[in-house]
């Protein structure tokens, strides 16, 4: 964990945020993979790590605004839990870790939240991701689980967003560890896709390198010969001249801080020219999104920005005509192009993304858009220094789109359906960096990640 003080100036802006009332952060439980017993990998709340850093399940924090007073509550191992997981340390000596002098038993908590709502006090708590937190926050509460939604605070979760996210020097540090290992991840896929390799070889290499590096991989691994398919976690395909494999994959540090990187590359390391003019495209927009961040810019503009790259570079190869950017204004340019540019980046892959993307990604000025394609952007409020971001463009070529966009004569003055009806079997291409807004413009986190076609050919070869 980072030094206490780090803890405890994070809980001291949050007072200043909110004060008022109680905040109460519930830190995640294990949960069973087919018995009690056997468990998943622990992965601890990332919003109850930012403000209390203890790492271990069944605990939770307070802190009570009004006195000035924060809390762990949570219980101490007895010898048949040593037995089981050898000697830990008391809640006392794990409070003392992050700066809290004030411990109590699990129990207590309930004591505490009873006390507070006699009291009249708000208690502020964000929206709860799994059933489990839901039915701890019920019985706290005292309302039924089905109603937990109505009494989530807004405050707090505006508060929270507002500290997450902009990355301190030391957040920034874990970040490119991250994408150290990411880099290893990614390198290692370009020299396994070969004609005969299964994808399940290549991802679960990939994951092997996440958790030799400390941390599990920060999303399962999206890798197919079927990009088009925009998370695709099927793994049974054998790859085969004539295909591109993308490869989308990040990992967690020990801190919990993730990357998020991927690449798409031609099964045994030679693009034919198709795949020249479609990669082209995407790695054209990617570069000319990041020669363009700044600060005070929209990433929304930025969006708008990827997606007249790939409708005029569509529009030379002749599957796409007409105006551009009326095409792109209508949404027409979304039948290849059908996500948004990127997202924030942090302890979460999709950053902060369970207390609600329009929070995250949108604000009072700049709102989500409900045209196809552009409502799937995630960030599209103005950057500011200290944001960690992604930029992946990209192009895919799904069939059943093509078909019912067809059959409905759908833009039929900006898409070329004759031509694109010859790339139904491409698959998909993205290319996706993490990015740092700083103070003038932006820093691409990270040893560079072979991208360009005279790369992938050299270390593929």
């Amino acid at each position: 964990m980072f030094n206490k003080n780090v803890y405890i100036e994070r809980r001291n802006q949050l007072k200043k945020d909110i004060k008022s009332g109680l905040i109460l952060f519930l830190g995640n439980k294990e949960v069973a993979f087919n018995y009690p017993a056997n468990t998943y990998g622990f992965r601890q709340d990332s919003n109850f790590l930012y403000f209390f850093g203890l790492n271990q399940p069944d605990i939770a924090g307070v802190i009570d605004v009004d006195n000035n007073k924060d809390y762990i509550f949570g219980n101490d191992v007895d010898m048949d839990d040593i037995i089981w997981m050898g000697f830990q340390p008391s809640m006392k000596e794990r409070g003392m870790q992050v700066g809290i002098e004030h411990t109590a038993p699990l129990l207590s908590l309930f004591e505490m939240i009873t006390e507070a709502i006699k009291q009249g006090r708000k208690i502020h708590f964000t929206s709860p991701y799994r059933a489990e937190i839901t039915m701890l926050l019920a019985d706290l509460l005292g309302v039924k689980y089905t109603n937990i939604k109505n009494y989530i605070s807004i405050d707090l979760v505006k508060a929270i967003i507002k500290q997450r996210s902009i990355k301190s020097d030391i957040e920034i540090i874990e970040i490119e560890k991250a994408i150290e290992t990411a880099y290893l991840m990614h390198t290692t896929a370009m020299k396994m896709a070969k004609p005969g390799i299964y994808e399940r070889e290549i991802s679960g290499a990939m994951e092997g390198i996440a958790l030799a590096a400390g941390g599990p991989v920060s999303f399962p691994v999206i890798l197919s010969i079927n990009g088009q398919t925009l998370h695709n976690h099927y793994h049974g395909n054998q790859l085969a001249v004539g295909r591109m494999m993308v490869a989308d994959a990040g990992c967690e540090t020990e801190m919990n801080y993730c990357s998020d990187i991927t690449r798409t590359m031609p099964v045994g390391g030679k693009f034919n020219q198709r795949q020249k003019d479609i990669y082209s495209i995407v790695l054209e927009a990617n570069m000319k999104v990041i020669e363009n961040i700044k600060p005070s810019i929209p990433y929304r503009d930025m969006h708008f920005l990827s997606a007249k790259v790939i409708a005029e570079g569509l529009k030379n190869l002749g599957l796409m005509k007409g105006n551009v950017d009326d095409a792109i204004q209508q949404g027409a340019h979304a039948m290849f192009y059908p996500h948004g540019l990127g997202h924030m980046l942090g302890m979460d892959v999709h950053d902060m993304e369970g207390l609600g993307e329009n929070y995250v990604g949108y604000d009072e000025e700049i709102k989500r858009s409900s045209i196809f394609g552009t409502a799937f952007l995630r960030l599209g409020r103005k950057l500011q220094p200290g944001f960690v971001l992604t930029v992946e463009p990209g192009i895919y070529f799904i069939p059943a789109l093509i078909d019912q966009w067809k059959a409905e004569k759908k833009f039929m003055d900006f898409i070329n359906y004759d031509a694109v009806e010859a790339y139904k079997d491409f698959g998909g291409i993205r290319i996706e960096d993490d990015i740092l807004v700083t103070e003038t413009a932006n820093r691409v986190l990270g040893k560079p990640i072979p991208k360009s076609i005279s790369e992938l050919e050299i270390i593929m070869g």
